[in-house]
Parts: C-alpha cells; sequence; structure tokens
C-alpha cells in the first residue's frame, strides 16, 4: 500500500464477545480503518452491546453503529424468546441458541454500510472449530454469502469485488485467545455469555460460557469472565 494513500475501509460485526474482539483487533493490525457495527436484535440481553461500545472505543473503530433489529418478533431461539430456555448441558445437533438467518440478515447490512461507506472488506468473527453447531458459521456459507454481494450490489455490478474476511474460522478457541492477547485485547471487556445480567456477569454454564473457559485453560492465560 503507497504509504500516502488512506488505508483502506472495513466494516466490522462487533457483538461485544470475544471472537467478535479478536475480529476487530485483527483488522485494524491488518491496517483497515475499521467501521464497527452491532445489532440490538431482540437478543436476551443489552449487556453484550454496552460491551461491543467499549471494544469499539477500544480498539480505534472510526466509527460504531448499532442497528435495531426484530429478530425477536419471529422468534424460534433460546436467545430471542424468552419461552424458550437456555440449556445448560451440551446438546447433539443444531442447539437451541441457533437464530434463524442471523448471520445472514447481519451480513446484507454489513454490506449495505460497506457500499455506502466504499469499503470492500467486511470481517466477521464465525469460528467452524470451536463453535455450537451454527450452520451459518461455515466456510459453505461465506463463500456463497461472497459470491452473493458480488451480484447483488451496484458495486458488485460495477466491478468492485467484495471480501468476507474471517480470520478466526479454522482457529480453536485457545488460538484465538492467544491471538487476540498477542494484538493486546482486554477480554474483561467482552461478554459471551448467553445468559448474562445486566452488568455482564455471566453464568457459567451455557455453550458459551463452556467453550470460552475452556479455551483460556487451554490457551494457559487467565481467564478475566467475571461469574454470577
Amino acid at each position: 500500500m503507497n504509504p500516502a494513500a488512506s488505508p483502506p475501509k472495513a466494516v466490522v460485526l462487533v457483538s461485544g464477545g470475544l471472537d467478535s474482539a479478536t475480529t476487530l483487533a485483527i483488522a485494524r493490525d491488518q491496517g483497515f480503518e475499521c467501521y464497527a457495527l452491532s445489532f440490538d436484535y431482540g437478543q436476551r440481553h443489552h449487556a453484550e452491546l454496552a460491551a461491543a461500545h467499549e471494544i469499539s472505543r477500544a480498539y480505534g473503530a472510526e466509527l460504531h453503529k448499532v442497528i435495531k433489529l426484530g429478530l425477536d418478533e419471529i422468534g424460534g431461539s433460546a436467545l430471542t424468546d424468552a419461552a424458550i430456555a437456555v440449556p445448560t448441558s451440551p446438546s447433539t445437533g443444531i442447539p437451541v441458541t441457533y437464530v434463524p438467518a442471523r448471520n445472514t440478515v447481519f451480513l446484507s447490512l454489513a454490506l449495505g454500510w460497506a457500499e455506502v461507506l466504499q469499503a470492500y472488506d467486511i470481517f466477521i468473527g464465525v469460528n467452524a472449530v470451536d463453535y455450537s453447531g451454527y450452520p451459518d458459521c461455515r466456510p459453505e456459507f461465506i463463500a456463497a454469502f461472497e459470491t452473493m454481494a458480488g451480484l447483488a450490489t451496484k458495486a458488485g455490478v460495477e466491478g468492485c469485488t467484495f471480501t468476507i474476511h474471517t480470520p478466526l474460522i479454522q482457529m480453536s478457541k485457545a488460538e484465538i485467545i492467544q491471538a487476540g492477547t498477542a494484538l493486546g485485547v482486554d477480554y474483561g471487556l467482552t461478554v459471551s455469555c448467553y445468559a448474562a445480567d445486566a452488568d455482564g456477569c455471566a453464568c457459567g454454564e451455557c455453550d458459551s460460557c463452556r467453550l470460552r473457559a475452556a479455551g483460556f485453560a487451554a490457551a494457559g492465560i487467565k481467564d478475566p469472565t467475571r461469574y454470577c
């Protein structure tokens, strides 16, 4: 890149959790001017949105935008429907914490904002190794969405190429934590728990809490999570 040129812009999806904080740090480390995007989608708690704001500020996002959605209007997930309990023991198959079409919706809105910003790079912290079995975290989904982005946008039709970056997709949770630690990520700012309280205190029992705790243990790094 020409030293005199402006850095490339990227839209980075920031949920407030461990993975998205690491992804934002990686995007910044790669020289992108980062625009952080979060969603108030009807999830169980808003502690993760407060965390997303702090993470975006701490890691130099040019702007942090929160878009309000109503995925709770369709329900179908323990994260958006109070009548469905967050499981506290491992399950088989796709778990009830899967939110129907969530990453498709999120990436579509990120794509729209990216086109407005003339940013042709989008970062998302999906993971296909230590994850809960969500179909919209797989490489096949990301590749299909990237193809669609070129077909569905004015910029794509006019010859611009959108790249969906998934720097964590083949990393274990321990490897993600080690990479983020090397970049100075303060994981004490993050909230990963599906059932956190209003202050971001974690339950310690849901899938996300278990994966997070196991990742810190495997990485040999002290877990800064606040448990209830």
